[in-house]
Order: structure tokens, then C-alpha cells, then sequence
């Protein structure tokens, strides 16, 4: 099951579930008006949007979260790689109900093929909001010239429908064009996101990027902050993670050349007489060769929708990025994301180390039971993940069935020596594995291979063998920089 949540929809969530933590003080209404630092602490100076008032605001890091016109980033100075096209797009967002329209065939995206309005409709809620995003020949039509009454007409297009009402909400252009940032760190202020990496929503690709930037340092800046690692450890923030969100730009772009040639297959591209424009269409799909290559064009959306192996594949250090963003395999190497196996919590919990490893789970299991097509069984056996043996506050250590309890107490003694909270869980002891979706792959590690150290962003830091505990702990050693 896939979800489609509108990106204000999901920051509502999300700003109602952290105005509840007490360790958090959010404020609204601000911007961000200048920044100082020194080795142990960033002064930031911030404008009351309303009053006009500055106040200042002590820490020991800065995240900018800015934006891509982050206004952090142009204080710092900090210089981007960036590609620009000569494509114009316009998003319009727009409220109808597109039940009458798509019946049974539902579905998160629509293309539009008819040259009225050619593009595709995002259905983030069928009854509801919907985003139509199209190309713009600004010869033809200028983004100064657009107004309400041409969306309403291109809408009208869309649907196809008369008798459909909806509300233009609002439209605004954008051009199509990757930028990331050549360092995503000055000192003690760091850049997360748009303000480290913008690049074109064809693909999805940007809010998981974002996402695993801060997943990625938040736990080393906390590391710091208890004195468990060295401030270097921050430098490797910019190294792990500039990589990905190139290889995510690259992407995005690469999708959106490939939309380009699907729409230019089709002969319609530049044609402002709608009736030639559909006569060349039905003429290109009727050509045998020209119809091969709308086949191949739309073939070649494949990676656009189908990039797991983008999301969730990609390895730290790699020389190279993935070179199919369709295939994913799971990959038990350093720097890789753990893989996910569906697993089963065993009763009788063998806790080793001063936290509850228990404790360190979720508060509640997965609960996929809206899901209509999985029967009783298979909902029981989908409420925990190998992700999710992995606390957020922790180092996790997942290890085979023979893998002797006493190697492993080892390991943890080394850990703890130098603050390192290690969770151990054993494969047949802690846990097993449910149904066989991921789990070959993973037993056949942990019987090569003894077990996987994984770190708290949930990428593994090194395989650990029977024997090698002392060289795990100096690999651990070596990630804190002590």
C-alpha cells in the first residue's frame, strides 16, 4: 500500500507532533537575519517578520533548514554546483472531485496525454486537493501572461468533464533545475535539505533526501554533545551524504528529460492548434515506428516511479552511484542502509547492556490491518521490522543463531567502556523472522557472516565474525574519532 499525503497535510502532522515535546521551542513568524560563530558556539540573529525586532540566539550547532533560497547558506557563502534548462513548468494546485472522472482506476498520478493540457495530475486526495503540473512555452505563453482564467481552462481540460466542478487554489511557474551545495557544513552550522540540495520533483526524491540528511546528523551532533565523539565526526556529514543528494539530483533530472521525450514522441510538443495536435498524435501512435517509440518513451518513466534502490540502496562511501534507480538490492556492506525483513519479537528477552533493548522500540507495532488485501495472518506477521530492532539512541548488533552470547558480551563491554550503548539481538533467542519476504538474504548473512553492527541513523557501520570483536570495536572507535 502506497501513500499520497500533501506535503502541508504531512508538516501539519508534523509541527502537531513536536509542539508537544517539551524539549522543543517552535516559534513562528521569523527569519533568519544573520549568523556568527565561533569553535563552540553559533549566535544567531533572527527578525520578527511582524515587528521588525532582531533578537538573538545562542547554540552550540545550527541546521538551516532554509529552503533553496536558503538565506543561511548565502551568508556563509557557500557556492553550488548547479543545472539549469531552458523548461519552464507550471504547477497548479487545484480542489475537485476526480471520483466521477477515474472511477475504479485509481491511482496516485495521472499523465494527460490530450495537447489541451498535456502533463499529469497528482491525486494527493481524490475528493479534494489535486496538483496538475504541466510544460510551458513561455513563447507562447509567457508566465506573465498566465491568470486565473487560463487554469481554469487548462483544468477544464484535464478533467475532460463539464459537469466537474473545482477551485483554482493557486498556480505558479518554475523552472526545471538542479542545485547542490559544495559543502553542506561551515564550522558548526550545517545545511539540511533544499538549502543543501534542490532538484526537480519528478521522482519524489526530495523529502526522503532531506529526511536522511538530518537522520544522518542528528545522532552524530548528540554523540558530541555527551562527549561520546569528537567534533570531527561532523566532517563526515557532508562526506556520506553530498554523494546521494548528486545522484538524487541527477535522477530527478534525467526523469524529466525522459517526460520531455515521451510528450515530444507524440508530436504534439510546439503545436499551439489543439486539432493538428491531436491529429499528429493519433498519426504518430498509428505510425509502427513512431509508436515503438512512444512504447520506449513510456518505458522510460520506469525509474521515475520505480527508484527504490535510489531511496533506500545506495551505500556510504560508494565510488560510484546506483546504476539502475529501479533495481534495489538489499546490501550488507559498511555504509549501507540495514535491509528490511519482517520479523517476530520473541517472549523471553535476553537484555544485555545497562538500556532495555526493548525499550528502544517503537511504542507501537506496525499496524497494517486498512490494508483489505492481506488476510489475518499476514497483518500479524507485518508488525515488526529489522528496522525496527533499531533504537534511534543506540548502536544495534544483530547476530545468527551461532554466534556464541560470550563474543558478543565482549563487544558490548568494549562499547560501554567509552559510552556506546549497544542493543545485541540474536536471530532464534530475540527474535525471528516472519514469512519470506527479505529473509533468505538476511539468515544467509548472519550464518556467513556471524552478524551486522549497525549504527543509529540504521546504516550498518561493519560486519562482525566470530573472533573480530576487537577490530569491530576499533572501527567504532574510529566512526566517534576517539
Amino acid at each position: 500500500m502506497i501513500h499520497n499525503i500533501p506535503q502541508p497535510v504531512l508538516e501539519q502532522e508534523l509541527t502537531n507532533h513536536i509542539s508537544k515535546d517539551p524539549n522543543i521551542l517552535l516559534v513562528k513568524g521569523f527569519s533568519i537575519h544573520a549568523v556568527d560563530q565561533t569553535d563552540s558556539e553559533v549566535l544567531a540573529t533572527i527578525e520578527d517578520r511582524t515587528t521588525g525586532n532582531l533578537h538573538q540566539v545562542k547554540s552550540r550547532h545550527l541546521i538551516a533548514c532554509d529552503g533553496r533560497k536558503s538565506k543561511v547558506r548565502e551568508l556563509l557563502g557557500i557556492e553550488s554546483e548547479s543545472e539549469d534548462s531552458d523548461q519552464t513548468m507550471m504547477t497548479i494546485h487545484f480542489n475537485a472531485s476526480l471520483r466521477p472522472v477515474v472511477g475504479d482506476r485509481v491511482g496516485m498520478l495521472y499523465w494527460i496525454m490530450d495537447p489541451i493540457a498535456a502533463g499529469f495530475i497528482i491525486g494527493y486526495d481524490l475528493d479534494g486537493t489535486q496538483v496538475h503540473i504541466s510544460q510551458v512555452d513561455v513563447k507562447q505563453h509567457p508566465v506573465e501572461s498566465w491568470t486565473g482564467e487560463l487554469c481554469r481552462a487548462k483544468i477544464r481540460g484535464a478533467i475532460g468533464k463539464e459537469d466537474v466542478p473545482f477551485d483554482i487554489l493557486s498556480f505558479r511557474p518554475w523552472v526545471f533545475r538542479r542545485q547542490v551545495a559544495h559543502t553542506f557544513q561551515e564550522g558548526n552550522i550545517f545545511l539540511a535539505g533544499d538549502a543543501a540540495h534542490s532538484f526537480p520533483p519528478t521522482g519524489g526524491l526530495g523529502l526522503n533526501c532531506g529526511l536522511a540528511d538530518v537522520h544522518n546528523l542528528a545522532y552524530k551532533i548528540a554523540l558530541v554533545h555527551r562527549g561520546v565523539a569528537r567534533p570531527s565526526i561532523l566532517s563526515t556529514y557532508t562526506s556520506e551524504r553530498r554523494g546521494v543528494a548528486d545522484s538524487y539530483s541527477r535522477q530527478s533530472v534525467k526523469n524529466g528529460k525522459e517526460i520531455f521525450a515521451l510528450l515530444q514522441s507524440l508530436k504534439t510538443v510546439g503545436v499551439e492548434d489543439v486539432a493538428q495536435a491531436r491529429k499528429n498524435m493519433a498519426d504518430a501512435l498509428a505510425d509502427p515506428i513512431q509508436h515503438s517509440n512512444v512504447e520506449a518513451g513510456i518505458e522510460g518513466q520506469r525509474e521515475h516511479f520505480d527508484n527504490l534502490e535510489l531511496h533506500i540502496g545506495y551505500v556510504y562511501g560508494a565510488l560510484k552511484p546506483p546504476p539502475h534507480a529501479s533495481h534495489y538490492s538489499p546490501k550488507f556492506v559498511a555504509g549501507a542502509r540495514l535491509p528490511h525483513a519482517w520479523v517476530k519479537i520473541l517472549d523471553q528477552p535476553v537484555s544485555t547492556g545497562k538500556t532495555d533493548k526493548y525499550e528502544a522500540l517503537p511504542q507501537e507495532p506496525i499496524d497494517v490491518s486498512y490494508v483489505r488485501e492481506l488476510e489475518k495472518r499476514e497483518v500479524e506477521s507485518r508488525q515488526w521490522s529489522t528496522l525496527d530492532l533499531c533504537g534511534p539512541d543506540s548502536w544495534t548488533l544483530i547476530v545468527g543463531r551461532d554466534q556464541p552470547t560470550s563474543q558478543a558480551l565482549i563487544l558490548n563491554e568494549g562499547c560501554d567502556s567509552i559510552g556506546v550503548n549497544l542493543n545485541i539481538w540474536r536471530l532464534g533467542v530475540d527474535f525471528e523472522f516472519e514469512g519470506v519476504e527479505g529473509v533468505q538474504v538476511f539468515e544467509d548473512e548472519l550464518v556467513e557472516r556471524g552478524g551486522v553492527l549497525v549504527r543509529p541513523d540504521q546504516h550498518i557501520l561493519a560486519r562482525v565474525s566470530l573472533g573480530e570483536e576487537e577490530e569491530t570495536l576499533q572501527n567504532v572507535k574510529a566512526h566517534l574519532a576517539v
